[in-house]
């Protein structure tokens, strides 16, 4: 395949850049009156304005001219039939087999492998059943009362960000935890508050060799053999998410205590798999259904919907255009929720480490850069640390704002405020504030310089009719198909991690010089210096 930036679309996108790049979004909405009516999409309870974008009619004409000459439909037909378009590890990328209903054909060519996937969502919803109807207990007869999720990465941020999302579904009587640095600050509190006995520890790993999940998984077997004298406690007290019997039963967890994971389960994909065990644990198994559904009909909207009305392909259109063409570096997320506090860490893995790539599909370095920094925090937080940057910094940052249009925690008097102030900061960052305006609303001429606000920063706004199971499902499918759409539009492969890899290698290599052997010859300056200082 071509590199995609030598496409006569990359150029015409290019090209209409320069001349739209100096105009601002308050001559843009000034000459096109009807900007929010033809430029806003929605799908199921998900409504997405992107009339703050800096764009025209003809932006959109050139940017969907590049979807169709890096096909992106064609890749999404290869992902759906199965084809292993994570060329670099050999694998498929299935999913969306996951929240597929059991009737669908998925792959679309080949074996299905929903049979096996509905058998393992049998598994799991008779296990969350035995938890909360009690019939699954500890070594000693008690009632499981807390759970304790062991995973980093893939296998902690997204089943922690669902569970902190859906608080307001939480199940009364059990309490979910997650741990995943293998600081022992991490794990070490938590421990001085839990129960031996009524404490359940999901371990979740594919190879079951992660460092740090194995690491605080051997502290927590520990620390529970410790205080249990008798009995069968790993296995009434530690089942494990992975495709590694062999390890498994080596760490003492029997195979009836396994959720097995299949190869074409990436991990910031994988929430929707047993991986999501302690989502299902935390909000109740009909609850973790209603959120596959919701991922299922965004789905289906990307994959029937045509390109102009299609979600996820505009909101990768847009940040192809912020980044290659505006010149953004970095992209801000906002969620007027607390709830959704988790989402800008979520969507950082998701993100960064799907498209953060400076090499291409044909391994060849890429001349123009991919996915910029991931970053944001919960508002209204954001507007009395870091929004003074993004008002009156100098850099382009384009925005995601996130508003529920009700309350998932109703307090009287709360929401509308909440609603008017994510309003009024994405309306603040497009239009600003001239210094005309600011001598007309009475600021003295010596602060003029102070008050004037230059405006102009895109920003997107997907409103949520509330936050629900199924609503998120559908917001998270929308963000895995949008990055899906960008690594075929910048032509790298979004399902890979090489860069995950090193660093884990090289702490390997530096462990024993950590506990007591000689510094290796090899290393750097710096390196040995601190080895020693540390020893």
């Amino acid at each position: 395949m071509p590199d995609p930036k030598t496409r006569p679309a990359w150029q015409s996108l290019f090209a209409h850049a320069a001349t739209l790049r100096p105009r601002h979004l308050r001559e843009l909405f000034a000459e096109h009156p009807r900007r929010f009516e033809d430029f806003s999409l929605g799908s199921g309870a998900l409504l997405m304005d992107f009339s703050k974008q800096r764009i025209t009619r003809e932006t959109l004409e050139h940017l969907h001219e590049l979807a169709r000459a890096c096909d992106v439909e064609g890749w999404r037909e290869r992902m759906l039939a199965g084809e292993h378009i994570n060329h670099t590890e050999d694998r498929a990328v299935l999913h969306m087999a996951l929240r597929a209903p059991a009737t669908a054909a998925l792959p679309t060519r080949g074996e299905s492998v929903l049979p096996e996937v509905h058998a393992t969502l049998a598994r799991l919803r008779e296990f969350c059943e035995a938890i909360h109807g009690g019939s699954w207990r500890g070594h000693s007869g008690d009632r499981i009362t807390d759970v304790v999720n062991l995973g980093i990465g893939g296998s902690d941020l997204g089943p922690r960000m669902v569970s902190r999302a859906l608080a307001a579904y939480q199940q009364p009587d059990l309490k979910v935890h997650y741990v995943s640095n293998m600081d022992g600050a991490d794990l070490a509190p938590l421990l001085a508050r839990l129960n031996p006995r009524s404490t359940l520890f999901v371990v979740v790993s594919k190879t079951f060799g992660t460092q740090e999940t194995l690491a605080n998984a051997r502290t927590a077997r520990a620390w529970l053999q410790a205080h249990v004298s008798r009995g069968p406690a790993v296995e009434r007290h530690f089942v494990a998410v992975s495709s590694n019997l062999e390890a498994t039963a080596e760490f003492g967890i029997p195979p009836a205590n396994v959720f097995q994971l299949r190869d074409w389960v990436g991990g910031r994909f994988s929430l929707w798999s047993p991986v999501g065990l302690s989502i299902a644990l935390a909000i109740g198994f009909h609850h973790f259904e209603a959120l596959l559904a919701g991922a299922h009909a965004m789905d289906q909207h990307f994959c029937t919907a045509p390109a102009r009305d299609n979600l996820p392909l505009t909101l990768a259109l847009l940040d192809i255009w912020n980044i290659n063409c505006i010149g953004a570096h970095s992209h801000g997320v906002f969620p007027y929720s607390q709830s959704l506090e988790l989402f800008p860490a979520y969507l950082q893995q998701l993100e960064m480490e799907s498209t953060g790539k400076s090499v291409d599909r044909q391994g060849q370095p890429m001349e123009r850069k991919s996915c910029p920094i991931i970053w944001g925090s919960a508002g209204t937080n954001g507007q009395h640390s870091f929004f003074q940057l993004l008002h009156q910094g100098g850099q382009p940052i384009p925005c995601d704002f996130i508003l529920l249009k009700e309350a998932d925690f109703p307090l009287a008097g709360h929401h509308a405020q909440l609603l008017a102030n994510g309003l009024a900061q994405s309306a603040a960052l497009a239009f600003g504030q001239t210094a005309a305006e600011a001598r007309a609303a009475g600021i003295p001429e010596a602060l003029v310089p102070y008050r004037t606000f230059p405006g102009n920063q895109p920003s997107t706004t997907l409103l949520l009719e509330r936050l629900d199971p199924g609503t998120l499902g559908q917001l998270l499918a929308l963000y895995e198909h949008k990055v899906f759409c960008q690594a075929v539009l910048w032509n790298v492969n979004a399902f890979d991690q090489w860069g995950v890899e090193l660093g884990k290698q090289m702490a390997s290599q530096l462990l024993p010089s950590l506990q007591g052997e000689s510094c290796p010859a090899h290393l750097d300056a710096s390196t040995r210096g601190l080895l020693q200082a540390l020893q």
